[in-house]
């Protein structure tokens, strides 16, 4: 497997991740030198494998973002195209309308602007579905968070703060829905035993449609 790239920090062990497009990234502590990483690497090629088997067999490929006209881009769960074009009159680099997502043709980084976009508009209504969501489960959390995380759709702290990717507003509101249930469970059940499952299956009877949703196509929820 092909390593893309090897991020060294201040962490103490070593991470696999695989891409969407069957690379590899690294995370690893400052000083474990090359030798030991791929001795890791060695020890886990199976598991790498099954991985990278698995994204080739994907149906549909995930190919990067280039930000041009006719691009399409997900927005709860549905996909509408790019128009790159030139208005002076738009108030933000980038808008979505009439079916189209419009991007100011003298924007240098249309990654950037699309995750700018994302992340507003996932503040807002993740944060709406929240508040309905504890409302009518009776489960209070302390803060939402809105994050970049790019393998976990979301997350519950000991003291109640929930996390979401960004990406999570690309999918269908019912998905949106399902891991909103999720996390806001979390907060009494803090581990996935049936007691959890059983408390996610009470409030969204059909959890288990959403969760495969996610799984099949939650790869496809990117940049």
């Amino acid at each position: 497997m092909q390593i893309k790239k090897i991020i060294r920090s201040k962490r103490r062990t070593i991470s696999l991740q695989v891409c969407d497009d069957a690379t590899l990234i690294v995370k690893a502590p400052l000083r474990v030198k090359n030798n030991i990483i791929h001795q890791v690497i060695l020890k886990h090629h199976k598991w790498l494998e099954r991985k990278k088997e698995e994204i080739l067999s994907r149906n549909i490929k995930f190919i990067e973002k280039q930000f041009v006209n006719g691009e399409k881009y997900f927005y709860l769960g549905k996909l509408y195209p790019l128009k790159v074009v030139q208005n002076n009159e738009m108030e933000c680099p980038l808008i979505l309308s009439n079916g189209y997502f419009y991007l100011q043709k003298d924007i240098s980084d249309g990654k950037s602007a699309f995750i700018i976009w994302y992340k507003q508009v996932a503040r807002e209504k993740i944060l709406q579905r929240a508040d309905w969501y504890s409302g009518k489960t009776g489960l209070l959390y302390n803060r939402v968070k809105i994050s970049n995380a790019q393998k976990q759709w979301g997350s519950c702290t000991n003291i109640g703060n929930i996390s979401f990717s960004w990406r999570l507003i690309m999918a269908p509101l019912s998905v949106v829905d399902y891991v909103v249930i999720h996390e806001l469970v979390h907060l009494i059940e803090k581990n996935h035993s049936k007691s959890f499952w059983d408390k996610v299956q009470f409030f969204m009877p059909d959890y288990k449609v959403q969760k495969n949703w996610l799984k099949k196509n939650g790869y496809l929820l990117n940049l």
